[in-house]
C-alpha cells in the first residue's frame, strides 16, 4: 500500500507563486470492529493493521498477550478482529481513541506499576535516537509522519514504524512486538513526540519501564510515569536529555 503520494502545490519565493510538484503523506480513515461490539475509527497511515489492531487492544487493556487473539479479518480499511473476552469487559467508557486525550483520568486509578530491572546506558539512547531518524523515510520525503521504535535488549531487535498518529505508532511497534513474542519488560520505546497521559497509559499497561523522545514531556504524561513506575526521557540529542521519572534505571 502506497504511503507517500504527489500534488501540485504552489511556492511563494520572490514575490512569486511557482508551480511544483510535492510529495505528501497519505492517511485514511481506518474502521476496527473487535467482537462485533465496539467499533472504532482512526486517521492513521494505511499500513502495518494487523499490527495495529493487536498494539490498540492490549494498550487498551482489553487483551493482555497475542494469544487473546483469535483472528483479524482485513478487508480494505475493515479491521474486523475476534478476541477472548473470557476475562475481559468491554466497557465503552474507559476506551479512548489512539489520537484521542480524554478518559485518562479514569483509567490511571487502574493501572498497576511497570516491574522490571531494566537499566541501560546513556550512549545506546544516544547512539538510537539517530538510529531512529535514520530510519524515518517517509517523513523524509514528506515532513508528515511521527516514528516510533521499539528496542528489545534481550534479542537486539529494534522495530521502528513511522505514522500520521504519534499514538498509532506506538500501538504498531507494541503490536508488532507481541506479535513477535518479544519481552516488554526488557524493552523500551524512543520516539518522536510529546509525552501525555494516554501515551503512558498504554506502555503502562504491557509493562514497558522506559520511553525516551526528543520532544517535550507533558505534566498529565510524567503523572502517570511517576505512578507506573516509568523512566520518562524527553529533550534526547546528540549529547544529553533529561530524566523525569525513576533515574535509577540509567546506568553510569
Amino acid at each position: 500500500m502506497e504511503l507517500i503520494d504527489e500534488i501540485e502545490a504552489f511556492k511563494y519565493e520572490n514575490s512569486e507563486l511557482k508551480k511544483f510538484k510535492e510529495k505528501i503523506v497519505v492517511d485514511e480513515t481506518i474502521t476496527l470492529n473487535i467482537n462485533d461490539n465496539l467499533t472504532r475509527n482512526f486517521s492513521i497511515s494505511p499500513d502495518s493493521l494487523k499490527e495495529f489492531a493487536v498494539g490498540y487492544m492490549l494498550g487498551e487493556g482489553l487483551i493482555n498477550s497475542y494469544e487473546n487473539v483469535i483472528d483479524i479479518e482485513i478487508n480494505n480499511n475493515i479491521l474486523n478482529t475476534e478476541i477472548n473476552l473470557e476475562d475481559f469487559d468491554i466497557r465503552k467508557e474507559l476506551l479512548v481513541g489512539s489520537d484521542c486525550f480524554g478518559g485518562w483520568r479514569t483509567k490511571i486509578d487502574i493501572i498497576d506499576e511497570v516491574e522490571s530491572d531494566f537499566i541501560i546506558e546513556p550512549e545506546e539512547l544516544i547512539k538510537n535516537i539517530n538510529t531512529l531518524r535514520e530510519k524515518a523515510f517517509t517523513w523524509k520525503q514528506t515532513g508528515g509522519t511521527h516514528i516510533a521504535g521499539l528496542v528489545n535488549c534481550e534479542k537486539n531487535e529494534f522495530i521502528a514504524i513511522e505514522d500520521v498518529s504519534r499514538h498509532v505508532a506506538v500501538d504498531k511497534i507494541i503490536g508488532a512486538a507481541a506479535i513477535k513474542n518479544l519481552d516488554f519488560s526488557n524493552s523500551y520505546i524512543i520516539y518522536s513526540g510529546r509525552m501525555p497521559a494516554d501515551m503512558l497509559i498504554k506502555i503502562a499497561r504491557v509493562g514497558i519501564p522506559l520511553i525516551a523522545s526528543n520532544a517535550a514531556p507533558t505534566l498529565s504524561g510524567y503523572t502517570v510515569a511517576d505512578k507506573a513506575n516509568i523512566t520518562m526521557i524527553g529533550f534526547l540529542r546528540e549529547d544529553r536529555f533529561n530524566v523525569y521519572t525513576h533515574p535509577h534505571r540509567i546506568m553510569l
